[in-house]
């Protein structure tokens, strides 16, 4: 087994000119008169709707109220409170879906208040003054170790050291963060910006990562649950799901996920590339389709197979890819990719047009040019790695678990996509918060967890 604990500095490991330092933020900072306009504009509900959409829970309300009253460290003291990664969160999250879209202004018809443009004026503001909000807790003797160093981790990490439990966080990966630092949309949050913020989490002191530990191969979770005295699986999911289709192994042809990695952590050259299709509907193919056309590729298509209206991707972001250029194909299910020759790369798709039910048209088939295709039909779900456990219980690939995390199994709990299938990052962080209140209270004796 190998592991690694060389955490300094984490941002000195990226590479200056990976290829997502193109990417400029798609949603400005706002400037401090401007966020105290914003924030004076806001109705401080009692019952806030907005507080009930976002999953972790924030005090929206109090926290927009001390904005307006110049109280930045307070603000960022409220967030953090319940969101310790609440300044990846206010790039990340989509608010237009959360507290935004819950916002009472919007039954007004009124432009709702822009509580993610708010959060991050002052998170931003308390990392750039480098204040420090919690302490670790007077130590317990009691040990945690936790599977994934992504948001879920990170977050029950963070609250378990306040609460003074030892911490050690188990990745395979030799970068902290997880799709924070490798998959987000750079246009939302590069991955200087994740690591800084993975260090911001880290300085509280006492959790220890150890890189390059596969749990599973390198060690197994019965070692590990001999090692400490609870556990927390938060690991992300898998590989890029594949379309299943005859010459799928062409060149240029590669999951969406493991495409975005690519862009976010090296230096690509697309100069070749002239015609991009992504596969899927999703917010993944929303993400790449917007990344080729930054990256200059001229004429990008998305190709789904059912209808606009249909598609599972947020509306806002389908919006503004079409704004940068994106032409859409739907209705067009992939039945093979094509080549100049054997052996070369990929030329086209081939696909069958399909009916408003999804159903094949006899005889309708149409080939879209491509010389690179990026499939994002989904990812993996890694929750089978526990499936070997006696009382820990898996279904369609997720870890089944009660609403505090717990898998059934004594002292096991768990976490972000491998239990909920793949929401937001600020699921992620809101179940790996309670996990770790839940676990908290288990080995202080008060649950049978």
């Amino acid at each position: 087994m190998t592991a690694t604990d060389d955490r300094a500095p984490l941002k000195a490991r990226l590479l200056p000119d990976r290829a997502e330092t193109v990417f400029g933020d798609y949603k400005k900072a706002l400037a401090r008169d401007q966020a105290i306009a914003e924030a004076n504009r806001c109705l401080f509900c009692t019952d806030a709707p907005c507080v009930k959409a976002c999953p972790t829970h924030i005090d929206i309300p109090q926290f927009i109220r001390k904005i307006a009253t110049g109280n930045e460290e307070g603000s960022a003291r409220t967030i953090f409170s319940s969101n310790i990664l609440g300044m990846t969160c206010a790039r990340v999250c989509p608010v237009e879906v959360l507290c935004v879209g819950d916002c009472v202004y919007n039954a007004k018809g009124e432009e709702p208040i822009q509580i993610g443009k708010l959060q991050r004026y002052a998170t931003d503001l308390a990392f750039e003054r480098g204040t420090r909000f919690f302490e670790a807790g007077p130590d317990t003797g009691k040990s945690v170790g936790l599977v994934g160093a992504g948001p879920a981790s990170l977050a029950a990490a963070h609250r378990l050291r306040r609460a003074g439990h030892r911490v050690t966080i188990y990745e395979k990966r030799s970068w902290i963060g997880g799709l924070n630092t490798t998959g987000v949309a750079p246009h939302k949050l590069r991955a200087d910006a994740s690591l800084e913020e993975v260090e911001w989490v880290l300085a509280i002191g006492g959790i220890e990562v150890k890189t390059g530990v596969a749990v599973g191969h390198d060690v197994t979770f019965e070692e590990l649950e001999k090692r400490h005295d609870a556990l927390f699986v938060g690991v992300g999911l898998g590989a890029d799901t594949r379309l299943g289709v005859p010459n799928e192994n062409l060149g240029n042809i590669e999951g969406a996920v493991a495409f975005i990695e690519r862009m976010k952590l090296e230096k690509l050259d697309l100069s070749a590339h002239q015609r991009c299709v992504v596969v899927g509907g999703g917010n993944t193919a929303l993400d790449a389709v917007r990344e080729a056309r930054t990256l200059g590729i001229p004429h990008v298509t998305l190709l789904y197979r059912g209808s606009e209206a249909g598609m599972s991707g947020y509306a806002h972001e389908w919006e503004a890819a079409k704004v940068e250029g994106v032409v859409p194909e739907w209705r067009l299910q992939p039945i093979a990719f094509e080549a100049h020759a054997i052996g070369t790369a990929v030329s086209g798709v081939r696909c069958q047009r399909l009916d408003a039910n999804k159903k094949p048209i006899a005889g309708a088939e149409v080939t879209i040019p491509a010389d690179l295709v990026l499939v994002a039909i989904g990812q993996a779900t890694l929750g089978e790695l526990l499936a070997a456990l006696p009382g820990v219980k898996i279904e369609k690939g997720r870890v089944v678990t009660d609403e505090h995390g717990f898998t059934g199994r004594k002292g096991l709990y768990a976490g972000g996509d491998c239990r909920n299938g793949g929401k937001e990052v600020v699921n992620a962080v809101a179940e790996g918060d309670a996990a770790a209140q839940a676990i908290d209270a288990y080995l202080k004796g008060s649950t049978h967890g």
